[in-house]
């Protein structure tokens, strides 16, 4: 029997002045803002669909995920009609809607797609009050470079118009390829459903020595590990790689189911929101824990005790411990790279390897040129991001995969290890303070009064007392990033100044704000 194609309708719209994304190709909002305003999704997929130069477009393969949050398979039917109408050949989705950010990355760069879009807002809440998020992968696995994002928001400030086949249908729990002829269109649009876990278990399995970490896991001198998913996309990759793959007891992994809302707490790897796990390992039981966020891109590693590694520490350990992953051994350590809000231990550990590090803004697409031109090797945030040349985005179960892999090799508690490095190296100080939901008019005023303080000539070389310690302002900086290699500027991109001097700045803005919420000290 002949099927009737699906037609492809043009739907007037009028556009939102507030889809600007917030870098890499994301916009993050309020769940409720996506169901209630009318076309405020398909406004925004259309203008990312249309950044997309047409010849680019048309037949090619694109890939979707999502973390698993509310509102994430209404989303997936809208951008699947939405693709098909816009003339994309083929989209890659993930069973049941999910993947995992890196594995996202690792799709598309596998099967040379001409891009990706993720459906999560990270480590934000989820449910109906929490928040929702598209954000657009290019080409090479990473975030969209800000030019790209500039051209999105600049299409959605005049959008009039988008295209879609509100009567495709997709069956997002069958494995496997569906196929659907569209009207005035002379090839079919299909889709693959694949395993969300299976193409990115094979990147890793060609990274590091499995033998060893399931060594680790279930030989003579074995340690308990206790991993937390969150109720996030994790789950099924903790279960695969660690439990089924590695050989981790079963129980060892919790809160791996994914839920709509998470759980009812937010999905972020910390001390004030994986308390559960922060509890478990207080216990003494377990030598090993580690918690991911939302969409698997970010994490945090606690050790026996509930030892607690800062994400800094974390990537210049890694950094000093490259040796013990067979990739590295192959391909060699080029650079490292760290956002300027990262402390400088990953510094002190180039200099011994004697690499370049690469000082960046906030963002993973600002280290993506550096390891597509063949910079930087490793690099990574103070929130947690840290990943390689192997993907182009932060990758969470890598980063535990290479603690886990310098456990087997130094049979040392994670405690030990990072106290070696402390003595070897030094220990550096940075502190996070986390201001949710300030007014823009409030946050204006304290970066405006923070930059005039630290900027002024005559704040450099003041000296403050802490104690019997006397602590002198080295340098300040309004930090200007020159990429070395296009040469982008990327201006006013913090305010870089010593720990003391900025603590005590903002101890007057939490008098002046009247600040409270949880603060993040590491």
């Amino acid at each position: 029997m002949e099927r009737t194609p699906i037609p492809v309708l043009t739907v007037q719209t009028a556009p939102y002045e507030d889809q600007r994304p917030t870098g890499g190709g994301g916009l993050r909002r309020p769940t409720a803002l996506f169901e209630s305003q009318r076309n405020y999704l398909p406004n925004f997929v259309q203008s990312l669909l249309s950044s997309v130069d047409l010849r680019d477009r048309q037949g090619c393969t694109m890939v979707v995920g999502s973390d698993g949050r509310y509102f994430s398979k209404t989303a997936i039917e809208i951008v699947v009609q939405m693709a098909a109408a816009n003339g994309i050949g083929r989209l890659v989705i993930g069973q049941n809607g999910i993947l995992s950010t890196p594995a996202v990355s690792c799709i598309i760069r596998k099967i040379k797609a001409a891009g990706g879009i993720i459906l999560t807002a990270s480590h934000s809440p989820g449910g109906p009050g929490g928040e929702f998020g598209v954000k657009f992968e290019v080409a090479n696995g990473g975030p969209a470079p800000d030019i790209v994002s500039e051209k999105i928001y600049q299409i959605s400030k005049t959008l009039e118009e988008y295209a879609i086949c509100p009567d495709l249908r997709v069956d997002l729990s069958r494995p496997g390829r569906q196929e659907f002829d569209l009207e005035n269109k002379f090839k079919p649009f299909r889709v693959e459903i694949v395993d969300s876990v299976e193409i990115y278990l094979n990147l890793l399995r060609s990274i590091f020595d499995f033998n060893a970490i399931r060594n680790l896991l279930t030989g003579p001198n074995q340690i308990k590990i206790r991993i937390d998913a969150m109720n996030g996309v994790m789950g099924p990759y903790v279960r695969r790689i660690l439990c089924d793959e590695l050989g981790a007891p079963a129980n060892s992994a919790i809160n791996c189911i994914p839920l709509e809302d998470f759980g009812g707490q937010p999905p972020d790897p910390n001390l004030t929101y994986a308390t559960a796990l922060l509890e478990a390992m207080k216990g003494g039981e377990y030598g090993f824990g580690a918690a991911f966020d939302a969409d698997g891109d970010r994490y945090m590693i606690l050790g026996q005790n509930g030892f607690f590694v800062n994400a800094s520490d974390s990537l210049a350990i890694i950094a000093a411990n490259l040796s013990c992953i067979p990739y590295f051994c192959q391909m060699g350590v080029r650079g490292f790279g760290r956002s300027m809000p990262t402390s400088t231990a990953l510094d002190k550990v180039a200099k011994v390897m004697k690499v370049p590090v690469y000082e960046t803004p906030a963002g993973w697409r600002y280290f993506s040129n550096l390891m597509d031109s063949g910079r930087c090797s490793l690099c990574g945030e103070e929130s947690f991001g840290t990943g390689s040349d192997h993907l182009r985005e932060k990758d969470g179960l890598w980063a535990v995969l290479v603690w886990l892999s310098i456990l087997a090799a130094r049979k040392q508690s994670v405690e030990e290890i990072v106290r070696d490095h402390w003595a070897k190296f030094g220990r550096h100080y940075y502190c996070r303070f986390d201001y949710e939901a300030l007014e823009p008019r409030t946050a204006y005023f304290i970066m405006r009064d923070l930059e005039a303080l630290i900027t002024d000539k005559s704040f450099s070389h003041q000296q403050f007392a802490v104690g019997n310690n006397i602590y002198s302002v080295e340098r300040t900086d309004s930090f200007e990033y020159i990429d070395p290699v296009d040469g982008t500027v990327t201006k006013r991109q913090a305010v870089l100044s010593p720990l003391i001097a900025i603590a005590l700045k903002i101890s007057q803005i939490h008098e002046r704000t009247g600040r409270k919420g949880p603060t993040v000290i590491t």
